[in-house]
C-alpha cells in the first residue's frame, strides 16, 4: 500500500512532466533556424501585431536577407486570425490559428508537406490544414468547409509539419484572407530568411535598431519558444499537487517504517550484540525504505507509460488558439520519477531508521 502511494504521487508528477516536454517538443520542432520574425515594435505575438503593408518593401531588402532561385528576396507577409471550430470534446468550439501566406511563405517552411491532397491556390477560397487539426476536427476532412468572413472556405489538403505547431494550423492565400478580414493594408507580421547564421545576427540586429520602422525582429525558433510559457499554469498547478500528494505519501512511508522497526525490536538488539554499529542499523533501515520508494517509482512510472503518444490540446492566453500535441514520457522524465520517489523515500524513512539506530541494547532484547 505505501509503494502504491508512492507511485500515484509519481505518476501525478509525471503526467503533468510529459505534458510540458511535448508541448516543448512541439514548439522546439516549430520555426526554422535561419527564419527571422518580425512583428509591430512591442507586440507579443503575430495575433497582436499589425504591420503596414508599406513596411515590406523596405524590410525585403535589407542586407543578409536570402534570395530565391529568380533572385526575389525570401520574404513572406503573412497575416494571422483565429477561427472558431468545433469539435466532440468542444461542442461550443475551440479557436485556431488562421493563417493567410504567400508562395514563398511556405517554401520557407521547409519542414511542410501535403500530407493528403494539395495546396491552396492563389485567389481560392481553400485551406490547407495541418494533421492535428484534420485529426481533432471532423469538419476538417477534405472536402470540410470552414465559415469565415464573407463565406466559407473549402479544405482542399492536409499538411504534415513534422509534429511542430503548424500541424494545429489553417493555411490559407494570403491576399483572400485579408480580403474577408479587410485587412488589405495591414500584416500580422513578416517571415525573412537570412543567407546564414551571420547574416541573421546582423539582420534581427538591424531591423531592431531601426527606429523608423518601428519592429521587433527575432529568430523564428526563439518566438516559438516563448510559447511554452502556455504551459506554465499547468505545471505550476501539478507541481503543487504532486509535493501535497509526496507529503502525504512521505507519511506513509514513515508508518509503515515504524512499524518495522517494532516488529524487529529483538532483530536489532541481537544484531548490536553481534557487533553491529548504530550507523550500521540506520543504514540497514534506511535502505529498506529506499528500495521501497524506488519500487514505488518504478510502480508509478509504468503507470504513466500508457499516456506517451497520446495526443491532446492546450489553449494559450498569449496567442488566443490551440496548440495540439503528443504526451511525451521520456527515459529523462522517469529518472526525475524514480529521483522524486527516493527523496520521499529518505524522508518518509530517516526518523525510523534513526529511531532504531538509538535503541539500546537491553530495551531492544526486552520488546515484546
Amino acid at each position: 500500500m505505501t509503494a502504491l502511494g508512492l507511485a500515484l504521487t509519481v505518476s501525478v508528477l509525471l503526467s503533468v512532466l510529459a505534458l510540458v516536454e511535448g508541448l516543448r517538443a512541439t514548439f522546439r520542432a516549430s520555426g526554422d533556424p535561419l527564419n527571422v520574425l518580425v512583428l509591430r515594435s512591442g507586440a507579443p505575438t503575430e495575433l497582436m501585431s499589425s504591420l503596414p503593408r508599406v513596411s515590406y518593401n523596405a524590410l525585403k531588402y535589407k542586407p543578409g536577407i536570402a534570395r530565391s532561385p529568380s533572385g526575389e528576396p525570401m520574404a513572406s507577409l503573412e497575416v494571422v486570425t483565429v477561427i472558431s471550430v468545433e469539435n466532440p470534446e468542444h461542442p461550443g468550439g475551440t479557436t485556431v490559428n488562421f493563417r493567410g501566406v504567400t508562395p514563398v511563405g511556405i517554401q520557407m517552411r521547409r519542414s511542410i508537406a501535403i500530407h493528403t491532397g494539395r495546396w491552396f491556390r492563389p485567389g481560392y477560397r481553400e485551406v490547407v490544414v495541418g494533421r492535428s487539426i484534420a485529426a481533432r476536427y471532423p469538419e476538417a476532412g477534405l472536402g470540410g468547409q470552414f465559415h469565415f468572413g464573407r463565406g466559407p472556405w473549402t479544405v482542399v489538403g492536409v499538411m504534415d509539419a513534422g509534429n511542430s505547431s503548424i500541424d494545429s494550423e489553417i493555411f490559407c492565400d494570403l491576399n483572400q484572407l485579408a480580403s474577408d478580414d479587410t485587412r488589405e493594408d495591414v500584416l500580422s507580421s513578416v517571415l525573412l530568411r537570412a543567407s546564414d547564421p551571420v547574416a541573421k545576427a546582423a539582420l534581427i540586429r538591424n531591423l531592431s535598431e531601426d527606429r523608423q520602422l518601428g519592429v521587433d525582429a527575432l529568430a523564428e525558433t526563439e518566438y516559438y519558444d516563448r510559447q511554452t510559457t502556455s504551459s506554465a499554469p499547468v505545471l505550476f498547478v501539478g507541481i503543487f499537487v504532486a509535493l501535497i500528494m509526496a507529503i502525504g505519501s512521505s507519511f506513509a512511508a514513515m508508518n509503515t517504517m515504524y512499524a518495522a522497526v517494532a516488529r524487529r525490536s529483538k532483530e536489532i538488539g541481537t544484531l548490536r550484540v553481534l557487533g553491529f554499529s548504530r550507523g550500521a542499523i540506520l543504514a540497514s533501515f534506511l535502505v529498506e525504505s529506499l528500495v521501497l520508494a524506488a519500487l514505488g517509482g518504478v510502480i508509478g512510472c509504468i503507470l504513466v507509460l500508457p499516456l506517451n503518444n497520446i495526443p491532446s490540446g492546450i489553449g494559450s492566453f498569449t496567442t488566443f488558439s490551440e496548440t495540439t500535441f503528443r504526451f511525451r514520457v521520456s527515459p529523462a522524465i522517469m529518472e526525475s520519477g524514480i529521483a522524486f520517489a527516493l527523496v520521499m523515500g529518505v524522508c518518509g524513512g530517516l526518523l525510523p531508521a534513526s529511531n532504531a539506530a538509538r535503541k539500546e541494547i537491553l530495551d531492544a532484547l526486552r520488546a515484546v
